[in-house]
């Protein structure tokens, strides 16, 4: 539907005015805000100005079209001899010494569409377009023929009470314009305080990380510098109850074999924690010593053989595997390491097996990668704890937890010793059925710059054999032979002197570094 509204001519200057309050009536009558209505008459004004500057005078029609959604369109027409070079004046770079094409700029801001067609020397036809807002309801043929019967019957208003209108806009405009000045500058205001927050929060952000960090530093210094003197005693306390254990020093009654056992049982939890404890701090420090050497996965997993087995209880209904490796290289790597992650993996799954088996096995992975792994048939590990057993002194609570110890840090070192060897460690789990993690190491240990690596060209057949504990050595001399023989023990602990001499039966010598004999 297109609906003709009203036609007016421009011949004379004030006949602008005119078309100005035309304008605004219909956009009024129409259910515009007074802003739109603005907007509208400013826009037609503007254009009729310049078809009676540069042509003499023109046509409005003010028309209604469409149904839904309906739209409120001004066709300024004119006779004069066209706009030349239309996209340059419509450009928004385009200045004109003259004023040229302001007046279509401004319609362009002001409207919802300007169309504008140009023919050379048979003029300038401009159609003003403004969209119905969602809430204006759409107006039928016959409110439409009211609202043409209400524009006959209105006297047009004295061209003055138009300028006053204008001067009210204006004065109107400029208050909303002071208001919103205000409203930014306490913006402002509120941005910069609260920049001003922001910046001393995070400098107090980042005093307390420095803090923390160097207090981090200092810990884990602390811890790695103090191997020694936390695993000395600790030693001698084991050390001495296995004298007494192994009646080294006479027959203990039924309570004291017990109040011994229990000592040397907590000594061994506790030389755990500070083992696990120093190794973590060192691991963080960087102050691991990669000890790289040759070695064969078959040689590594018949020494863990013998190690791991007394770790089965007796009667147990767990079988501890060590698959046959098949095709793999000599690795060249730290295999104390390699042993250790291994270590704490197959206690952790007997531990938690109660029945069935835990298999150890290794196979090539992708290139240059072999692949360990310890499979259990135990209880298993949630999903959403899968994840949280590689932090620190953390423990899945569950029944068997109660029944065995630990310190929460085992899985923690593995995590970060496969990281320093170059490699990781992952897991897959279903409670209920079991669990596997799988160690993932270079073939070729590849150290960083700043990590301190040894070197060995030694294999493990000429490695000499440690001597064994007390607890399997036997209570003293065997033979004449042995009686004769001279023992030279060497260490700055006097505490270990007394250990060596129940070991070996002979009197001991024991120096201070000052050199004072005991």
């Amino acid at each position: 539907m297109s609906y003709r509204i009203l036609t007016t001519e421009v011949r004379f200057e004030q006949d602008i005015v005119q078309v100005r309050q035309r304008a605004r009536q219909i956009a009024e009558w129409l259910g515009f805000d007074s802003q739109a209505q603005t907007r509208i008459a400013t826009a037609v004004s503007e254009i009729s100005r310049n078809a009676f500057k540069y042509a003499g005078g023109g046509k409005v029609e003010f028309i209604v079209e469409g149904e839904s959604p309906q739209i409120f369109l001004t066709r300024i027409s004119e006779n004069g001899p066209g706009i030349a070079d239309l996209p340059a004046v419509l450009g928004d770079n385009f200045q004109s010494p003259t004023g040229a094409g302001l007046g279509l700029a401004a319609a362009k801001r002001l409207m919802d569409d300007v169309q504008i067609e140009v023919a050379p020397d048979r003029g300038t036809v401009v159609q003003l377009i403004k969209q119905f807002s969602k809430q204006m309801s759409a107006l039928s043929a016959i409110e439409l023929n009211q609202l043409v019967d209400k524009l006959a019957r209105q006297i047009p208003e004295d061209p003055y009470a138009e300028i006053q209108q204008q001067n009210q806009e204006l004065l109107r405009t400029l208050d909303e314009l002071r208001q919103r000045q205000e409203e930014l500058v306490q913006l402002n205001q509120e941005l910069e305080d609260t920049n001003r927050g922001v910046v001393a929060l995070y400098a107090e952000l980042n005093d307390k990380a420095e803090s923390l960090q160097r207090e981090g530093e200092l810990k884990t210094s602390f811890l790695s510098n103090m191997s020694h003197e936390f695993r000395t005693p600790l030693t001698a306390i084991m050390s001495i109850s296995e004298i007494l254990l192994d009646r080294l020093d006479g027959e203990l009654s039924t309570e004291q074999e017990k109040q011994v056992n229990l000592i040397h049982t907590s000594a061994e939890s506790l030389a755990e924690l500070v083992n696990d404890s120093l190794d973590l701090a060192k691991v963080e420090a960087g102050k691991v010593t990669v000890r790289v050497a040759e070695f064969e996965v078959e040689d590594l997993f018949s020494a863990l053989r013998g190690m791991m087995r007394p770790l089965l209880p007796q009667n147990s209904n767990v079988s501890l595997i060590f698959a046959a490796p098949r095709e793999l290289p000599t690795l060249t790597t730290d295999e104390g390491k390699v042993a250790q992650i291994l270590r704490n993996l197959i206690s952790n799954a007997l531990k938690f097996t109660e029945a069935g088996a835990v298999r150890v096995a290794a196979e090539m992975g992708e290139e240059g990668i072999v692949t360990f792994s310890v499979c259990d048939t135990g209880i298993g590990i949630p999903p959403a704890d899968q994840k949280r057993i590689f932090e620190e002194f953390v423990q899945i609570e569950n029944p068997l937890q109660k029944h065995v110890k630990g310190t929460g840090l085992g899985l923690s070192l593995c995590k970060k010793m496969a990281k320093f060897l170059g490699g990781s460690i992952e897991v897959k789990s279903s409670p209920g059925v079991g669990s596997t993690f799988l160690v993932k190491l270079p073939i070729d240990y590849t150290p960083d710059t700043e990590e301190p690596v040894e070197k060995s060209a030694a294999k493990r057949d000429e490695i000499p054999l440690p001597i064994a504990n007390s607890r399997s050595a036997g209570s003293g001399p065997s033979s004449p032979q042995d009686a004769a023989a001279k023992v030279l023990t060497v260490d700055d602990q006097k505490k270990f002197s007394v250990f060596a001499e129940k070991l070996t039966g002979r009197n001991s010598l024991y120096c201070d570094r000052s050199g004072q004999r005991y």
